[in-house]
């Protein structure tokens, strides 16, 4: 009898149903190995080599990735977001054209204006939102790789993940989708159209704010998707089997966490719209969002945990609303259980796309009552 196909978060939640050969363990073990045995012939019939490329705990949670994304090239683990990104920029050669959304996350925009170009990319920052700007930015023959992130941070604009994909490889580029923020639950880039998907692992894969780690996946095996592997193993930018271990048990909560946050998430865009100190609320939920529809067709059981709120008095209004919440941790970062808060402006300093009024909110599983009252008494305390 055929089997009827396991939801992907059934295979999440079980870890791929790996169960320990020695001891029957449902939760897989932590393999920290750094060398392995060779054969008699002088061979490696078990496929481990080294530590640094093979890792079998670091295989376990790839896989656990590449099914969730539907990467049929699979998935890369390594040590950080940055490292995962940077790989696919430094597999490039020296010469080659980039586009690249301009509102992105601000460490690797920075990056690109100044590290990339020392090497000798070439990079144009676009309204990827905008496709007839992306189209005009993307130059046939000479453009090598296109890339987005959608939603974007801290602005949460939409980029249309099929019709980036359909002008990128018209030019005879891939595109590659920073996927943070959406995750795998709300969003598959690679059944887009697009050939790479990144992830700051470190965000909502883990959940819990005690792994940095980055992650890669790609829709097919080809000669762009070698060279990164290239860059990793040669460069060392590899996550550690501890890491990889949390990580994993992470992702096998995704869908439960990712389902909470993005109900919360909405049901605060909605009571943050009608404040009387908020002017403006940024989330794709929202109807009245540029790229609501888009999101609705690309976006899968919500709109994703982040949104941002611009207040009504302006940049010190904003900063002092941070200081007076209670619940919401004011922290870099986003993705975990518990909620954030942050002024972004102050953080990205001068060039920074994000408005001076704006407040970016990571939400957690908490009650979203108590979100809500906290947020409601900080803004006012905010404005007095």
């Amino acid at each position: 009898m055929t089997k009827r196909p396991l939801h992907p978060r059934s295979l999440a939640a079980q870890a791929m149903g790996k169960i320990d050969p020695l001891t029957k363990a449902v939760v897989p073990p932590i393999h920290v190995s750094t060398t392995y045995i060779r054969d008699e012939d002088n061979a490696y019939s078990s496929g481990f080599i080294y530590g640094r490329p093979d890792n079998e705990t670091v295989h376990e949670a790839q896989a656990v990735l590449a099914m969730l994304e539907e990467a049929k090239a699979g998935a890369l683990l390594f040590s950080s977001g940055m490292a995962a990104a940077t790989a696919v920029f430094q597999a490039l050669s020296p010469g080659d054209h980039v586009v690249a959304s301009k509102v992105m996350y601000w460490a690797l925009r920075s990056w690109l204006l100044t590290e990339a170009t020392r090497w000798g990319l070439k990079i144009d920052f676009v309204e990827s939102d905008d496709l007839d700007k992306l189209k005009a930015a993307v130059k046939p023959g000479v453009t090598k790789l296109v890339w987005i992130e959608t939603p974007s941070n801290p602005l949460w604009t939409i980029t249309d993940i099929a019709a980036a994909a359909e002008i990128a490889h018209a030019a005879g580029a891939r595109l590659a989708v920073d996927s943070t923020c959406a995750s795998p639950v709300h969003t598959r880039p690679l059944t887009l159209g697009a050939d790479i998907v990144m992830h700051a692992a470190t965000k909502v894969l883990n959940g819990h704010s005690d792994v940095i780690a980055g992650a890669l996946c790609a829709r097919q095996d080809d000669e762009f998707w070698a060279r990164i592997k290239t860059v990793r193993k040669g460069q060392g930018g590899i996550l550690g089997p501890f890491e990889a271990y949390l990580l994993m048990r992470g992702m096998r909560t995704l869908h439960v966490r990712q389902e909470r946050q993005s109900a919360s998430a909405m049901a605060l865009a909605q009571k943050l719209a009608a404040h009387p100190l908020v002017s403006r609320v940024l989330y794709p939920g929202l109807p009245q969002h540029p790229g609501h529809d888009i999101a609705a067709r690309q976006m899968e059981g919500g709109f994703g945990f982040m949104l941002s709120v611009q207040v009504t008095g302006g940049e010190a209004a904003a900063v002092a609303t941070a200081a007076h919440v209670e619940l919401y941790k004011r922290a870099t970062s986003l993705g975990g259980v518990e909620s954030l808060i942050e002024h972004r402006a102050s953080i990205e300093g001068a060039g920074s796309p994000c408005p001076p009024d704006l407040l970016r909110l990571s939400t957690g599983i908490e009650d979203v009552d108590d979100l809500f009252a906290d947020l409601d008494q900080a803004l006012k305390a905010g404005h007095r």
